[in-house]
């Protein structure tokens, strides 16, 4: 073999392994493995319990739906850098204010929901301004924030209504042009027409007969999707979103290459609490009431999709795409474990045991990229 043979072929393995190192260090390719084997365990196991028709994929895509829309704001955050613990406590804090300002105060929903907005933007602005200002880990912030939050969500309810659970909301909304943008439905029109041709489920007796089951899509999902979307545009298509990566990489490189990493990462703590306050104005306005104890780690479990959408603990690495996946993974498993007859119980058990995969995983990427040992 001549000498110009021997460099092509050299030429070809140097290619060869470099696309396929490029693939590997993708942040999405676990969520990707992720959920290609978590559909094809439960389509083995579970395809004849009902978990694949229009009610099925309907439960599984809402509870999706709701890790995804805290998944996004933890990943941006995660990506500048930062952590935030008090996500659980923000969801019960602001469905509690929608209901008080609705249903004790008496205002129109509208106006509740548009100042629990501004309640917990201000809030996540609060954390992101000690944070950088104090120095201090946004880990110890967050976390005092989370038992603040969690207080005031259990102390005024008690003290107002003697009680920790507000209902009546749904009865409060009704009519509401806001109310709709997150309790409503879409679509319902083309799922009535799915039905009637048969492509669908529909009730076979009652006063619904042949209704579909599945109706509409909630606005749940249509939040998700949309907050995908925003996240990954917002990430990989502009300049800001350079800035998130550079704020959470090497922050003080950052700051000399021009980039306000200040106001990037305060920004991100205040997207963290809007995403939140989307979970939890949905979650009311799903089930008419608020109740002190929801939102209990979800935190975790936002950090959890995003790390196993391929984030990196140490903040400038990661991806939204790959969150949503995460998410879509804990959707699926958490429902499909109900289907298959599985005690639900083991859920918390594939939480941790994929947690830990993900950050060994996360852990080998970081030193391909870095070339560490």
């Amino acid at each position: 073999m001549s000498n110009a043979q021997t460099q092509s072929a050299t030429d070809e393995r140097i290619k060869s392994r470099s696309k396929f190192r490029e693939a590997l260090i993708r942040p999405e390719l676990g969520g990707i493995v992720g959920t290609v084997a978590v559909f094809v365990f439960f389509a083995l196991f579970a395809f004849d319990s009902g978990m694949f028709t229009s009610k099925g994929v309907l439960n599984w895509s809402q509870v999706s739906a709701q890790f995804m829309i805290i998944a996004v704001g933890a990943c941006l955050l995660m990506i500048a850098g930062e952590f935030d613990l008090s996500v659980g406590s923000m969801i019960g804090f602001a469905g509690m204010m929608i209901a008080i300002f609705s249903v004790t105060l008496g205002w129109p929903v509208w106006m509740a929901i548009l100042v629990t907005f501004a309640i917990c933007l201000a809030l996540g602005a609060l954390n992101g301004f000690i944070v950088i200002r104090t120095g201090l880990p946004s880990f110890i912030v967050t976390l005092a924030f989370l038992f603040i939050l969690r207080g005031f969500t259990i102390y005024f309810p008690q003290t107002i209504e003697r009680k920790t659970i507000i209902g009546g909301v749904k009865d409060a909304a009704e009519g509401d042009w806001l109310a709709f943008l997150f309790g409503g439905k879409i679509l319902t029109g083309f799922f009535s027409w799915l039905g009637d041709i048969g492509l669908i489920e529909t009730f076979s007796r009652g006063s619904r007969e042949g209704q579909p089951i599945v109706d509409g899509v909630p606005m749940l999902i249509v939040w998700a999707l949309v907050l995908v979307v925003f996240g990954h545009v917002l990430l990989t298509k502009t300049k800001f979103g350079n800035w998130i990566f550079a704020a959470g990489g090497d922050a003080e490189a950052a700051r000399n290459s021009g980039v306000p990493v200040n106001r990037v990462k305060i920004l991100m703590f205040m997207f963290t609490a809007f995403c939140a306050t989307v979970f939890a104005t949905c979650q009311v306005m799903e089930f008419g009431s608020a109740g002190s104890d929801r939102g209990l780690l979800k935190e975790f479990e936002a950090i959890i999709a995003v790390v196993i959408g391929g984030a990196l603990l140490t903040g400038g690495y990661g991806s939204v795409l790959g969150a949503a996946l995460g998410a879509l993974i804990f959707g699926v498993v958490q429902q499909g474990l109900f289907f298959a007859g599985v005690e639900s119980s083991l859920f918390r058990v594939f939480l941790g045991l994929i947690l830990l995969a993900a950050v060994i995983l996360n852990t080998y990427i970081r030193r391909m990229i870095t070339g560490e040992r």
